[in-house]
């Protein structure tokens, strides 16, 4: 069997048999991966503790028919436990690893960038001084960018027009002007419209001055244009900690 190496991060892992797992990881190089760990559930495995999710690992796997084989897992960070310690943090990372494992296309296609922002959304996810909602929604707005889904906040997502706008409509990609405007469009306060601007750019400066009540309709916003691009929305997120 061919071997090789990559850097990933852990989604999601399933029971195989009595003592393995298959562990789907998104990768630096090679997208998402399905492999299976032999004998990871047994007490006596050299790296059963490493491949859980949130884990950021270095892999050996050698390539498989259906599912490849991880040979090796070395540990490059504390991500899995610094995220599973705050309930907070650990509600938003769940939502974020279902939604890398919705968003990065077919297995083994290269997304590189949606691993460099799961990696980044994750580490800020630790740190003590970042609102794991807020996070979560950049996270969710950027990887919906990366995957050709960029909602427009400031020009008409419809025609072009530029704004400042007041309608919110996910079918039509974002703000649309009078114009434009669907029937049953959401009414986004302005400030609420600023954050989520903020929030696709990473313009943390401006994010983490937003209001309470902006940061809630923002989530809610999210939400409903992740679900329609999506077609159905992430399971995870209803259990967040917002």
């Amino acid at each position: 069997m061919s071997l090789y190496r990559d850097e990933a991060v852990v989604l999601r892992t399933q029971k195989l048999g009595e003592a393995d797992r298959i562990v789907t990881v998104l990768s630096r190089r090679h997208g998402r991966i399905r492999a299976v760990a032999k004998g990871v559930r047994r007490t006596t495995s050299r790296f059963g503790a490493r491949l859980e999710p949130f884990s950021h690992v270095d892999l050996q796997l050698a390539e498989g028919r259906s599912l490849h084989v991880v040979t090796q897992a070395e540990s490059l960070g504390p991500l899995a436990t610094s995220v599973g310690s705050d309930y907070r943090a650990y509600t938003a990372g769940t939502a974020m690893l279902e939604a890398a494992d919705r968003l990065a296309g077919e297995d083994l296609e290269p997304a590189l960038q949606h691993y460099l922002l799961l990696v980044a959304a994750l580490r800020a996810l630790a740190a003590p001084d970042r609102d794991p909602s807020l996070v979560l929604d950049a996270f969710l707005l950027r990887s919906l960018a990366v995957a050709g889904y960029a909602p427009s906040f400031d020009a008409c997502a419809h025609c072009g027009a530029p704004g400042p706008h007041r309608a919110f409509s996910p079918a039509s990609g974002g703000m649309t002007c009078p114009a434009c405007r669907p029937s049953g469009a959401a009414a986004p306060a302005p400030e609420t419209v600023r954050l989520l601007s903020a929030l696709l750019s990473a313009d943390w400066a401006t994010a983490l001055t937003s209001e309470p009540r902006a940061r809630r309709e923002s989530s809610r916003l999210v939400a409903s244009y992740l679900g329609w691009h999506l077609e159905r929305g992430l399971r995870s997120l209803t259990h967040v900690d917002r």
